[in-house]
Order: structure tokens, then C-alpha cells, then sequence
């Protein structure tokens, strides 16, 4: 028999979330960011549930195969853009897009003879610093790629760094307006954040990846709770012991939690090695037979403790679920100070998942 942890991928929440993004960029067509395998998720998973999007976007050429070869026809952006000259030839059988942030992928474009013109987007730096033209080498790039026949339509493109901050995009708005000015073409500016707080950015193309998902830009799950999206993926298990510790007793690795009192204690069936997080401390959220409670001490490899005080009637086979609509990954992502792009991500292989 399988270990009981399951990951269940919610197609229709998906699908929901990006009728959502259309709501709040009416007048822009979608980029669906399915990166790092679908946040997660699955690519199959992303595929089968934002099928009405306008483009997929990623990273790994073998994904963007995978995709054309389940199927789509559309658009396919290629984020990073192509890592080296070789890689042009399977772009131009695929017919994907691809980002330019570098001169030398301008000059592998000049000597490259593609079956028809490339769409191309040229990337700005407009504040992130990591990848793109700075504003002053921008208007020349721009120029040179105008100017390859091997090129088709060119579209201006830049990454937000604080749109989920107080901070937000004036600054780097004001980068792309230097940089951009006198350009003609389509503009594709929005990331997640942007697309749902920031309308003067939307451009012809919004990108949006982890809202898509049902998580929070921020990391604040109270930031989007207003906003309609759902959670897309629930991580749950079961309980496999109940321990009743005593008044002092040590629970876990290095005896983090000790109860002031008799303490009944279910220990569930995930782990670290599962894909949760390591450092979540005593006191992260759970939710166990219907009710919400706590994990208790350290995260284990394969099993971690929760507090069954608050649910007395929880017994073995009991159904734990440590994400999804009733603990948010968000709150999870919090309390072990990271995001939930890096849970959805780190969801082991040996989980199983499932579509519904």
C-alpha cells in the first residue's frame, strides 16, 4: 500500500483563477507562467486547466515540447530565452517565442536561417538588475533586432521587482517610459502582482504564475482573500499514531516542544522529504478530522506531530491536510519563513498526484 500523503490539483480552481486575471486585465491577452513544472503542479495539470489562456510561459525548452506535443497550438514563451546558439533550431521547429536579454543572442540570431521569422521579446532592465538591456542600451538592441529578417514581431518586456511592496512600479514605470520612448510595438510588463494591483501596467500581454495557483505575490494570503482566487492544490495525509506525551516530555528531534501538561500528540504521515517545509516551527497551522490545530516540535524527514488537544475524537487514519483551502500555503509558507512558490515547488516526486 502507498504511503497515504496525496497532492490533489483542483483543474477547476485553475481555470476559475485565470477568468479572474481576465477580470482584473480585461483589455490584455494572458501569458499562463507554467514554470518549474507548472509551479508544481504538473505540466499535464496547467495544460488540462488553463486551456482557454492565450500563451504558456517557462523556461525549459523540453517542457515547451512537451506542450506543443500534448497539443497547443498557440503561443510559447520562452522566459529566459534560448541559453545557447543550438537551441534556435528546436525554437524554430516549435515556433516558440523567445525573450533577448543579451547581445550575444542577437548576434546568434543574425546567422541563424529560420523556416519563417521568430517572434522575439526584448527584455529591459528596468530596476530588477538580473536580467535585460539597461535603459541606455536598450533603444540600440531594439534597433539591431528590427533590423534581422530573421525576426517577426518584437515586444518590450520587463520583470517587477516591488510590485508587491509599498514601493510598487513607479520607479521602474518610469525606466520602461525612458527606454521605450519613440519604440513602436506591443508591451508586456505585468508579473502576478502587477497584473492585480497595478492596471497601469497592463500592456498587451499580462504574466501572471502564482495567483494563477491560488497563493499570494506577497506571501499574505489576506492580501488576495478578497480577490476570488482559490487555492489550487491540496497536500493531504493521514494520522498513523497517537502518542499521549506526558507533562515534560520531549516531542521530536532535539525535543523542541515540551507540553506543561498531559498532551495528546497524532503523528502524520509527511515530512520534510515530502516537500514540507523543514523549518516550519511548533505552532504552524494543520488541519486535522475538521478541525484546525498545530504542528508540534520538528518536522521530521517523513512524518511530523500535530497537536490533537482541539480535536479529541481524531483517531489512527484520521485525515490530515497540511494545504489547501482550510490551511492556505501561504499561512504555512509564513510561519516557516519562506513563500508559497517555494512549497508548491518543492513538492517531492515521491508524492502522489492527482487531478480532480
Amino acid at each position: 500500500m502507498p504511503r497515504p500523503i496525496v497532492a490533489t490539483v483542483h483543474l477547476a480552481a485553475l481555470a476559475s483563477n485565470l477568468t479572474i486575471v481576465r477580470r482584473h486585465a480585461p483589455q490584455s491577452r494572458v501569458w499562463s507562467v507554467v514554470k518549474a513544472n507548472g509551479y508544481g503542479h504538473g505540466l499535464s495539470a496547467a495544460w488540462q486547466g488553463l486551456q482557454q489562456t492565450d500563451g504558456f510561459a517557462l523556461l525549459d525548452l523540453n517542457e515547451a515540447v512537451v506542450l506543443r506535443e500534448k497539443g497547443w497550438r498557440g503561443p510559447i514563451l520562452l522566459l529566459e530565452g534560448f541559453f545557447q546558439p543550438a537551441d534556435l533550431a528546436e525554437i524554430d521547429r516549435y515556433r516558440l517565442t523567445s525573450v533577448v536579454h543579451s547581445d550575444w543572442q542577437i548576434d546568434a540570431l543574425r546567422r541563424m536561417t529560420p523556416r519563417a521569422p521568430l517572434d522575439i521579446y526584448l527584455k529591459l532592465n528596468s530596476g530588477m538588475n538580473r536580467l535585460g538591456f539597461s535603459d541606455r542600451a536598450l533603444p540600440g538592441a531594439w534597433q539591431a533586432l528590427s533590423e534581422l529578417k530573421q525576426v517577426a514581431t518584437l515586444t518590450l518586456m520587463t520583470h517587477f521587482a516591488y510590485a508587491d511592496m509599498p514601493e510598487g512600479v513607479e520607479a521602474q514605470m518610469a525606466v520602461v517610459a525612458r527606454a521605450g520612448d519613440g519604440l513602436t510595438g506591443p508591451r508586456c510588463l505585468a508579473n502576478s502582482a502587477a497584473t492585480l494591483w497595478h492596471p497601469e501596467t497592463h500592456g498587451q500581454w499580462v504574466r501572471p504564475g502564482i495567483i494563477l495557483y491560488g497563493a499570494s505575490p506577497s506571501g499574505d494570503w489576506q492580501d488576495i482573500a478578497a480577490s476570488g482566487l482559490r487555492p489550487v492544490m491540496t497536500l493531504e495525509s493521514e494520522l498513523i499514531a497517537v502518542q499521549s506525551v506526558p507533562a515534560g516530555g520531549r516531542i521530536g528531534y532535539g525535543g523542541r516542544h515540551r507540553p506543561s501538561e498531559t498532551q495528546r500528540v497524532g503523528v502524520v504521515a509527511c515530512g520534510y522529504a515530502d516537500g514540507y517545509p523543514r523549518h516550519a516551527p511548533t505552532g504552524t497551522p494543520v488541519w486535522v478530522d475538521g478541525v484546525r490545530t498545530r504542528t508540534l516540535g520538528a518536522v521530521s524527514m517523513d512524518m511530523l506531530m500535530v497537536d490533537l488537544q482541539p480535536c479529541p475524537q481524531a483517531r489512527i487514519g484520521a485525515k490530515v491536510k497540511l494545504w489547501g483551502d482550510h490551511v492556505k500555503i501561504d499561512e504555512v509558507a509564513a510561519a516557516a519563513g519562506t513563500l508559497g512558490y517555494e512549497l508548491m515547488s518543492a513538492l517531492a516526486p515521491r508524492v502522489t498526484v492527482q487531478l480532480r
